[in-house]
């Protein structure tokens, strides 16, 4: 064979592996982004759960409890507004306000011992306590996806392709800053 032949059939042979070795990388990215997409969607799952549940829970403590409208106007508003968020942050910042809202009603519901001891209301609790566990593993997961992809969306020779073919950074969800705050019950009024 000639000299030429040789040559042009190694740089063949190279270019075949880089471009092998690029596919791979593009697929490993895409199947990370995609795990994310998915630990996300399972986190709105397990919101939309729990948002089908308070309606249930609200109505029970409501018959016991009618003077705690506030309570029951904030739990209204925060649903509404994380079942219209349309990103991450006001998805978080929406959760924080109904848990927040949440926490308040279950405190009310100390006053109320023949509430507590409702069937109705321990069955609702219980599944509700179920839901929030869910919520929690679902972020945990979400985030140890998102961690998962950024960290290999940042490696060398990764974040080669990752930015040829513009693979964004995912953003970890975390609590809103209120949620740090106990929120204050006032029976006094």
């Amino acid at each position: 064979m000639k000299t030429g032949l040789k040559w042009l059939i190694g740089v063949g042979v190279v270019i075949g592996v880089i471009a092998i070795w690029v596919v791979g990388l593009y697929n490993s990215l895409v199947s990370s982004e995609q795990e994310v997409e998915t630990a996300r969607a399972n986190i709105e799952t397990q919101l939309q759960r729990r948002s089908d549940l308070i309606p249930n829970l609200v109505n029970t403590v409501q018959g016991y409890a009618t003077q705690e409208k506030d309570i029951f106007t904030d739990i209204a508003d925060a649903r509404a507004r994380l079942s219209g968020a349309s990103n991450l942050a006001d998805q978080a910042e929406a959760d924080s306000d109904l848990s927040s809202a949440l926490s308040r009603l279950l405190l009310v519901v100390e006053n109320y011992p023949e509430l507590k001891s409702n069937q109705n209301f321990q069955d609702l609790s219980t599944q509700l306590e179920g839901t929030e566990n869910r919520i929690a593993i679902a972020r945990q997961d979400y985030n140890t996806s998102v961690t998962r992809y950024n960290t290999k969306r940042r490696k060398f020779p990764t974040n080669i392709i990752a930015n040829i073919f513009g693979f964004e950074t995912a953003q970890l969800f975390e609590a809103n800053e209120s949620a740090e705050q106990v929120p204050v019950v006032d029976f006094s009024s």
